[in-house]
């Protein structure tokens, strides 16, 4: 009968402290993760900014430039919008491939020239820099 009593007691208390382990980690979880990063899309003038991972699209005329920026407004992976005649500066949501998604507007964008991405840490690995940038943070500018 006292195993019946301890095993009465002893199975919620099991239930209640996995409960309570579940939630802690959920809690540090919410604390450790980033904050979401702002998003607007509405074409700024880059001057004053410095990018370190970015996707730029150059364009023939500011005119083609001009057409290409409202595009952006709607894209899930476009974070800040830079324009700068004649071409496109854009930060992405946090977790995009800047690789895939130029090879994407270099599709999508028929007037563009040129689609390059702008990765200061990619390049200062592959140059294998003695004295590299600072590492760039996940906004995408210095």
């Amino acid at each position: 009968m006292a195993e019946k009593s301890l095993a009465r007691v002893l199975v919620p208390v099991i239930v209640l402290a996995l409960a309570a382990g579940a939630g802690l980690a959920f809690f540090i979880a919410a604390l450790v993760r980033p904050p979401e990063l702002p998003v607007d899309t509405n074409p700024a003038p880059l001057a004053g900014h410095t990018l370190c991972a970015a996707v730029v699209v150059t364009f023939a005329s500011d005119q083609d430039m001009r057409a290409a920026a409202g595009s952006f407004h709607d894209d899930p992976k476009a974070r800040r919008v830079f324009v700068d005649p004649p071409s496109i500066s854009l930060l992405a949501v946090p977790g995009t491939d800047l690789k895939a998604w130029a090879q994407e507007l270099h599709v999508r964008l028929r007037t563009a020239e040129r689609v390059t991405v702008l990765d200061s840490d990619a390049t200062a690995a592959q140059l294998k820099l003695t004295a590299p940038p600072p590492k760039c943070p996940r906004e995408g500018e210095y």
